[in-house]
């Protein structure tokens, strides 16, 4: 299975961690500092991460930001932490989700199976979906087409941006400055009103405004696309 690296100077949280992870057949080692998780990353070469931001010595986030300047490992915060402006920060420095203590198991599992596929598709293991589903939406990313329920959905070429870069990160967080530099460009980083505006009409179009459940909302930080399991999807042959 897969190699996961625990970083966590909580000695109970990093065993549970690691113990669960173990009885599903994955190969995990836990470390408890900063500079032994950017050692043990090096050394080990991880297919994720579950980083903790209150670490000795070296900052959750400072390891993050140089864990990116060489590599692409997906990593998952576990933190105590719920500061907004530290959800974001992690996410701006390319954590791929955030889970905060106390923390259910089974969404942690959940979170870390979802940033490992992401890790496979980006080693390119994985074929990447060139059709997305979710619900009864079936989005076809080559041939830039999107219907619901069997029916074709017309989409503004911004509205189109939006969903494609939506749902080729499914699962993930996209934060409002991913979106609007992808979509709008760097200029219009930190233009979020344009994002509400257009995110509130794809939801009339592609979700249930009062109830959705394939485009969420991440509150100050961004949108999540979530997706059927891929075994529904169809994938390059």
């Amino acid at each position: 299975m897969s190699r996961i690296l625990v970083v966590d100077d909580e000695p109970p949280i990093a065993r549970t961690v690691a113990a669960n992870l173990r009885a599903r057949g994955h190969e995990v080692t836990t470390v408890a500092s900063g500079s032994a998780a950017l050692s043990a990353v090096e050394t080990g070469d991880p297919d994720c991460v579950v980083l903790d931001l209150g670490l000795p010595g070296l900052h959750g986030l400072e390891v993050l930001r140089r864990l990116r300047t060489w590599s692409s490992v997906p990593v998952v915060v576990l933190t105590a932490t719920d500061a907004e402006r530290d959800k974001v920060a992690a996410f701006e420095l390319g954590a791929d989700d955030y889970v905060t203590k106390p923390f259910g198991m089974a969404e942690l599992l959940a979170r870390i199976k979802v940033a490992l596929r992401h890790g496979e598709q980006a080693k390119g293991v994985l074929a990447r979906p060139h059709v997305v589903e979710a619900g009864d939406l079936r989005i076809d990313l080559d041939a830039k087409l999107v219907s619901r329920a069997g029916e074709p959905v017309h989409l503004t070429p911004i509205e189109w941006g939006l969903v494609e870069v939506l749902a080729s990160n499914a699962g993930r967080l996209c934060t409002h400055r991913f979106l609007l530099e992808r979509v709008w460009g760097p200029r219009y980083e930190r233009e979020s009103q344009y994002l509400r505006v257009y995110m509130a009409n794809l939801r009339k179009k592609l979700d249930d405004p009062a109830a959705p459940s394939i485009i969420l909302t991440e509150p100050g930080m961004g949108y999540r696309f979530v997706a059927n399991e891929p075994a529904e999807q169809e994938v390059r042959s």
